[in-house]
């Protein structure tokens, strides 16, 4: 069940604001019988909830008296202060995460192969995401076609969100795709990529008849490969990743020639 202690208050401060609701105006001597919150914590606690603006004081009184404010005014006051509270904690842990990224800077080397896989729609997004993200030189984005399990608008607006991200990262962003792919995307993932991705010197489209499967290559060192399922080839049935440099040189060398001979794609 729901208690003022999830939104921030001890026990003592929960007790003493029930109590106030209950009996009205009254003094803190009054106040801390009915709430059974002892005489020498009464005057601590009723400053501490006062300063969350839960309670009001009439001072020209003696003694002084207290009142509640009424529960949808408090109730919002709270949530207002756990609100700021978690956006400090939020910039907190954004500087936090700024230092270590320097800090666990992994070197790897770069001739050393290794792959793995992800199984299933959205496993397969997380990891090509995941990989994007890693890019520190380029990108090559192969697209034949769209697996008829994918959200299509979801799935086009992340992984465009991912290469902006890798172009304002110094990135080189080639796309190729097929041309039914391109009548194929959502206004909104288009609409995307005018405003994301065309605006930049570092982003190349194209599109050729010759794409026939989806992959991407990055940093000329690792490439992703989509799987479509065997029984079906419009649905999408895992992602392989392989950091393997030779492999990665001979994908590249297959695409060049279908670069050269393709159309250059404008939205815009």
């Amino acid at each position: 069940m729901a208690d003022l202690s999830d939104l921030g208050l001890s026990e003592y401060e929960a007790r003493v604001y029930r109590a106030l609701l209950d009996t009205g105006p009254t003094t803190a001597k009054e106040l801390s019988r009915a709430s059974g919150v002892p005489m020498g914590r009464i005057y601590d606690v009723l400053a501490t909830i006062e300063t969350h603006s839960l309670i009001r004081s009439q001072s020209a009184s003696r003694p002084k008296k207290y009142v509640a404010v009424e529960p949808e005014t408090a109730l919002s006051r709270l949530l207002e202060d756990r609100r700021r509270e978690l956006e400090a904690r939020a910039d907190q842990y954004e500087e936090v995460v700024d230092e270590l990224v320097c800090e666990l800077d992994a070197s790897e080397p770069a001739n050393e192969r290794f792959w793995t896989a992800a199984v299933g729609a959205e496993e397969t997004i997380d990891l090509l995401e995941e990989r994007l993200a890693a890019a520190e030189e380029s990108v090559v984005v192969v697209a034949a076609v769209l697996s008829a399990q994918f959200d299509t608008a979801s799935v086009g607006n992340r992984v465009t969100e991912r290469l902006g991200a890798a172009v304002d990262r110094g990135v080189d962003v080639s796309l190729l795709m097929h041309p039914d792919l391109v009548t194929e995307l959502p206004d909104a993932v288009n609409e995307r990529y005018v405003n994301t991705l065309l605006p930049h010197d570092r982003v190349s489209t194209r599109t050729s008849d010759a794409v026939e499967r989806t992959f991407t290559v990055i940093d000329g060192v690792e490439t992703c490969i989509e799987v479509p399922h065997p029984l079906d080839s419009t649905q999408l049935f895992a992602m392989i990743d392989i950091k393997d440099p030779a492999f990665a040189g001979e994908i590249t060398r297959e695409f060049e020639p279908r670069w050269e001979g393709a159309k250059r794609l404008d939205l815009g």
